[in-house]
Formats: structure tokens, sequence, C-alpha cells
């Protein structure tokens, strides 16, 4: 009987510990499982969010200051669009901090004269132009109606020289500025439009209509730039230094038509054009 009691006592003190033991074992496991959960809660904060591409050169430029001059994919609506950029030292008096293409346009072809439907429509032409920088290959990009921006850079390249003016004005985008055929008022004066052009410039002295779709009654008119006039009006302008020209006559849609007594005698020169945003 002793032998047998002593038996049962160790049987007992064995199943106590192998309790504890067990329990213990529990114990543990909880921990590691908490533990584990614990380790990928912190790999699913640490896994970066994927970054959405940026919607103007601008806000490349802002994140880092030596990004290089080329083409860069901007997210344009619901787009990724292959668009150029210029970050600094190319455009001259507009100076750098990010500038967006929106268009380049020959002046001696019609593609985007006055009357053609690319002004008013949301339609690119060539965009595979886009990212091919200060050539002359003509493009209209989705940033045209796509993006906002508080200055307008205005280039013209006449005898293999580019000049540049800026134009301080903030609107939704330029497609907004110029779709609806509403004219709009700038006034960077006479002398700047005729800056683009160069030494060889001229205009009317009358009139000076500037701006956005400027026009008078007659065949002379600009989407962007100046019209002039010999007479005390605007009403029959003879000249104009401007994108989107509609001397059809002489077939000049970007450069300087001046006729009837201008003020450094009569033009009619094609520029290549190129318009920034910023």
């Amino acid at each position: 009987m002793k032998f047998c009691a002593l038996i049962f006592l160790v049987y007992l003190a064995i199943g106590a510990v192998a309790g504890k033991k067990n329990k213990l074992c529990s114990q543990m496991l909880g921990k590691l499982s908490d533990l584990e959960d614990l380790i990928n809660k912190k790999q699913d904060c640490c896994v970066p969010e994927p970054v959405a591409p940026p919607s103007s050169c601008k806000e490349i430029y802002d994140k880092d200051r030596d990004s290089p001059n080329k083409a860069y994919d901007l997210k344009l609506g619901d787009k990724d669009v292959s668009v150029y950029c210029s970050m600094s030292g190319e455009l001259g008096d507009c100076g750098g901090g990010g500038w967006t293409l929106v268009m380049k346009t020959d002046g001696a072809k019609d593609t985007f004269s006055y009357d053609s439907k690319a002004w008013s429509s949301m339609s690119p032409v060539s965009p595979e132009n886009g990212d091919t920088g200060l050539d002359h290959m003509e493009t209209l990009l989705p940033t045209y109606w796509s993006t906002s921006f508080s200055k307008i850079c205005l280039g013209m390249k006449v005898g293999g020289v580019t000049r540049f003016l800026r134009l301080h004005r903030e609107a939704a985008s330029l497609h907004f500025l110029i779709a609806d055929g509403q004219y709009r008022r700038t006034s960077l004066g006479r002398n700047a439009w005729k800056k683009l052009i160069g030494p060889n410039a001229s205009l009317q002295r009358n009139c000076n209509r500037e701006g956005f779709n400027s026009r008078g009654s007659g065949s002379i008119k600009t989407r962007i730039g100046i019209v002039s006039n010999q007479e005390g009006d605007c009403r029959t302008p003879d000249s104009f230094i401007g994108f989107g020209g509609a001397e059809l006559s002489f077939k000049n849609v970007c450069g300087n038509r001046a006729a009837y007594s201008p003020d450094n005698g009569d033009k009619n020169t094609k520029a290549f054009g190129y318009i920034f945003v910023q």
C-alpha cells in the first residue's frame, strides 16, 4: 500500500509539473504570436505608399532644384504624359523655376492659325513632339487644358535667335483664357512684344490692343499677342506680333506682320514659337 501511495504521489507531482510546463508553453506561444503580429504590423507601416507622379514641372523643380532640362512623366487628368520641362538657364528673360511646355508652333504652317479648332478643343496635336525640347517640331500638349499657372513664358525664334517674354497671369489653364474667344487684356506694352522679334520688329502706332484673342473687325487677329493700326481706333488693324495669327494672305501664323505705315517698315516675319507655363 505504501508503495502504491508513493507511486500515486509521484504521478501527481509529474502531472502538476507537466501542467505548469504546458501552461508556460501556452503562454510563450501566445507571446510569440503577439510578437509576430507586432512585427507584421511594423512591416506594413514601413512599406512606402506609391508616390503620385507630379502634375507640373514646377512641382518637380520645387522638390529638387538640380533637376535637369528634359522630359518628365506628368500626371495630367487620368493619364501619364511625357512633357518637356525647362528647369533653368535656357528660357532667357523668363528665368528658371520649372517651366511646363504647352505648345510649339511654326509660323509658316497653319496648324495653329487663329481659326484652328486646336485652340478650342481638348485634343492634343502631335503629342509625341512634346518631350523633345526647343526644336522645330510642332505640338500641342494636354497641359494646354490641364495645367494651372501664374506665369506664361512666350518664346519666338527668328533668324536663329530665340527671345523670350514673361507674362504674369493666373489661370486654371491656357485653354480657359483662349477657348471661348473672349478678349482678355494684358499690359506689357508694345515695346515688350517687339522684343520677341528683335530689332526688325515693326508695328503701326495706334490701337495696340494686346492680350488673349486680340482682334479688330478685319483679318488681323492673334490668340496671344498685340494688334495695331495706323488709324486712331482698333477697327481695322493691319499689324500684329503674336501666336495664332490670322493674316492668311501672307500665311503668317506666328511672328510679325506689319503694313500701312508701321514704325519700322512693312514686315512679314515668320517665327517658330514656344509657349511654357509655370
